[in-house]
């Protein structure tokens, strides 16, 4: 388990301020925040790189704050592979446990062992200057499991990888960490990554952790317009929120949107594109929120089509291509559109 508590670190105009976060064992935890937002000066901080001003971090409860990195037993992975130019794969991945003192057949039994796990057994004798880039990630991450640390640490790890290759990755990530069951803490911009991987994610901006959860729980109910913003929720209003009969009914520029989210006074209402019905025709729905308006815009995406429904206020409806053709849609339709009052969440 790692535990981070109210690590503050000043490092030129750039400041980590009281950051707080629980990792468990066994768990893969992402960070994610838009570029500067201090994700990779946490990440060094918890591998000793860099000394906390305040604060303490704890691995399995001991308190590693002042130790340095090569008494942590954590392993880093960076985007860059930073593999050794002069040493072919066998020697990269081994390094570690040379350092340790391993004899020489116990390190070629584990090289063997963790090269096949990984698939690039057929790449010990090669050098890093000959290998494409899935070939040199897995190399890194080789090296890094294999001393068996108690904590892994990935910074953006695929960043640097055409996309078929970070698919790819993406899967063999999860199926070590689904083997070792290593604690992993995962640096990314990517939501598509903090969706396959992680079992909880944090938000960082401007040096500060601003929400913790699920997947799920952040990007359907976000803390903070900052996070709403960040993880794509389109549907951003204020308004004024009253409680009724145990319902939130928040003004809107003349329009009344339901919300089982309880919370009083002037607020902010974040509703998700995909969570929104759209018909051509009067819905029959038990559903909390139903609107008619005009369709004003069309965006065609690879997979889906992002429309704008003006009723009083702008609403953003995400539909498949399938649907969209189906309904004969166009810019001036007159549609109806639904969703209930959990999916409408007060910030």
């Amino acid at each position: 388990m790692i535990e981070v508590s109210d690590l503050s670190i000043k490092l030129g105009e750039f400041e980590l301020e009281s950051i707080n976060l629980c990792v468990k064992e066994g768990e893969y935890f992402c960070i994610l925040g838009p570029t500067g937002s201090g994700k990779t000066i946490l990440l060094e901080s918890i591998a000793g790189i860099y000394y906390p001003d305040l604060g303490s971090i704890l691995i399995n409860n001991y308190d590693v704050t002042c130790l340095l990195p090569k008494d942590r037993n954590i392993s880093m992975v960076y985007q860059d592979f930073m593999l050794f130019p002069n040493m072919n794969i066998r020697g990269n991945i081994g390094f570690g446990l040379q350092y340790k003192g391993f004899d020489k057949s116990e390190i070629e039994e584990k090289v063997e062992r963790i090269a096949e796990l990984l698939g690039i057994a057929y790449l010990l004798d090669r050098h890093p200057s000959t290998l494409s880039g899935g070939e040199k990630q897995r190399t890194a991450i080789a090296r890094a499991i294999i001393t068996e640390p108690d904590l892994l640490l990935l910074d953006e790890p695929l960043s640097a990888l055409d996309s078929g290759t970070k698919a790819r990755l993406r899967q063999e990530l999860l199926r070590i960490h689904q083997l070792k069951k290593t604690t992993t803490i995962h640096v990314t911009h990517s939501f598509e990554e903090a969706f396959a991987l992680a079992d909880r994610i944090a938000i960082m901006h401007d040096g500060k952790i601003h929400q913790i959860g699920t997947p799920d729980e952040v990007f359907r109910k976000p803390n903070s317009a900052f996070v709403a913003d960040f993880v794509g929720v389109e549907n951003i209003f204020h308004g004024t929120s009253v409680i009724r009969d145990e319902l939130a009914e928040i003004g809107v520029n003349g329009l009344t949107i339901i919300s089982s989210t309880l919370k009083s006074g002037d607020v902010s209402v974040s509703i998700r594109p995909e969570d929104i019905l759209l018909s051509k025709d009067p819905i029959d729905s038990s559903a909390q929120n139903s609107f008619s308006g005009v369709l004003t815009e069309i965006t065609r995406m690879k997979s889906t089509v992002n429309l704008v429904i003006d009723t009083g206020i702008p609403l953003r409806v995400v539909l498949t291509k399938r649907a969209y053709d189906d309904m004969g849609l166009y810019p001036g339709s007159w549609v109806y559109l639904t969703f209930k009052a959990s999916a409408t969440h007060i910030i």
